[in-house]
């Protein structure tokens, strides 16, 4: 794995980069891929660079709102099943200038595969849906009066654009100088089979073509797989990440290859935008607050537990979690320890979140069982996310693996200490309580078990109960520096770098 150490870089000559992706925060934004595209590209436009973004127009994208202009129609993108145009698939782009961040966004227009799901990702054609992104963006160049000197791929989604542009376009005079770049922000997702059990049949060497649209082939196709093979250059959203994925622990079955190629492998921590997220601003939380006068803070506290039917007490620490009920999230570390917490301990739990039915299940009949210590709002909600950084006390996120994460960020810009699992992004942002000297943002555990977790989490109520300690630690965790100002010149540094090969 290769290390990027720039100092402050501006262009003189504007680079022009190009996103594709599959979400883009506020068009369509699911996860954290939407929000980090969205603040990265601010930043890089910020900084002098001609960056774009090209997506789908889903259902979600309100066309009236956001007034999209057409600048391309009947683009036809080539299924190959044939060169025959009735094999086409005929889109339109069409775009969106923001006037607050000044950067393009180019929406492909297909009724077929986007504007007629209510849902971004999670349906069986989904392969085809992201094939037709990757060579749907390659025919638009083709065709349109401006090139990016490189494209920046996000996830399996658009795994195939590096692979298309090494194969099939690797003579055209247009699109073949353009570099990529393949940003893995999760090595879980590699398409919609599972990687962890693919037959000899079934295996892809992601060296072969790929396969045409409607071919029963292209849903066993690695998507990920080629745009790690094909990319000119590869990074994952933190740099532990990037260490992490070479082991076998880490790698989901891609840990080989990996290694192979690691000499174009970067990791390049995610940031958040502090502008956006400000408590001092933030018109989503019910008392504005800042370093100053973390009295306020309190109130926003107790808003949080009468808003969850919970004791109001500002002396009763709150537990808080936001994300999804997944795995991942090693909520399974809380099935054991969470009702010894909420019983032997004097702290509440809030937690936000859709997911598994199993944690469903789990949190629901703890809140049956503890209604005044437990609240859940088991499906996702924006506002409510924010009313839990600026509320809660400790922060839980015991990961089984996190290539960045996003959530303990904002949690520390909103004063709420974290407990983490030292793994990803995890590792690279929190750093571990010491009572000795009187530092650190967090509480950090390393082995993946429910005693580890539960030790820090009473460390962290220990540590709860001394004021002034408590006050230096929130201190310090909202002074931590996450802006995107020094990520996007880590991204300019690459992009430069693979301009240079």
């Amino acid at each position: 794995m290769s290390n990027l150490i720039p100092g402050k870089i501006f262009c003189k000559k504007p680079l022009k980069i190009l996103f594709v992706v599959a979400e883009v925060y506020p068009y369509a934004s699911i996860g954290g891929l939407g929000m980090a595209i969205s603040s990265l590209s601010k930043a890089l436009k910020k900084m002098g660079v001609d960056v774009r973004i090209f997506m789908p127009k889903y259902a979600l994208v309100d066309e009236r709102k956001y007034h999209l202009e057409m600048v391309l129609r009947g683009l036809k993108v080539p299924t190959d099943e044939s060169q025959d145009e009735k094999k086409m698939i005929i889109c339109n782009v069409k775009t969106y200038v923001p006037s607050e961040s000044g950067v393009p966004v180019y929406f492909l227009e297909n009724r077929e595969y986007y504007e007629k799901r209510s849902n971004v990702y999670g349906y069986s054609d989904d392969p085809i849906r992201f094939a037709l992104l990757s060579r749907g963006a390659l025919e638009f160049l083709k065709n349109y009066d401006w090139l990016p000197d490189v494209i920046n791929c996000a996830d399996w989604h658009t795994g195939f654009l590096p692979n298309y542009l090494k194969t099939i376009y690797e003579r055209d005079s247009v699109l073949s100088k353009i570099k990529t770049i393949f940003s893995i922000h999760n090595l879980y997702h590699q398409g919609i089979f599972d990687h962890r059990f693919v037959s000899q049949l079934d295996f892809d060497d992601s060296k072969s073509a790929i396969a045409s649209f409607f071919s029963e082939r292209l849903p066993k196709q690695n998507f990920l797989k080629r745009g790690i093979i094909y990319a000119d250059f590869i990074n994952t959203v933190s740099e532990t990440y990037a260490q992490e994925i070479l082991t076998k622990e880490y790698g989901e079955g891609l840990d080989n290859l990996l290694k192979e190629v690691r000499t174009k492998i970067f990791g390049i921590l995610n940031g958040i935008d502090y502008q956006e997220l400000n408590p001092e601003t933030d018109k989503l939380i019910n008392t504005n607050f800042n370093i100053t006068n973390l009295k306020k803070r309190i109130e926003n506290k107790i808003f949080l537990q009468k808003e969850f039917n919970l004791e109001a007490s500002k002396d009763i620490p709150i537990l808080g979690i936001v994300g999804r009920l997944d795995e991942q999230k090693g909520l399974d570390l809380l099935f054991p320890i969470l009702e010894t917490l909420i019983s032997e301990f004097n702290c509440q739990f809030v937690i936000i979140g859709g997911g598994e039915p199993k944690y469903r299940s789990f949190f629901e009949e703890m809140n049956k069982k503890y209604p005044k210590k437990i609240g859940c709002h088991l499906m996702s909600d924006f506002t409510l996310a924010r009313h839990i950084f600026a509320g809660c006390d400790i922060f839980l996120i015991p990961s089984k693996f996190e290539p960045c994460g996003i959530t303990q960020m904002e949690a520390m810009r909103y004063g709420a200490i974290p407990v983490i699992r030292k793994t990803g992004g995890l590792a690279d942002t929190v750093e571990d309580f010491d009572p000795i000297k009187n530092t650190g943002t967090g509480f950090v555990f390393e082995k993946f078990h429910h005693y580890t977790l539960l030790g820090t989490i009473v460390r962290a109520l220990e540590a709860y109960k001394y004021k002034k300690v408590w006050q230096d630690l929130i201190k310090r965790a909202m002074k931590a520096d996450f802006s995107w100002e020094s990520s996007a010149q880590k991204y300019l540094a690459l992009y430069k770098r693979v301009l240079s090969i």
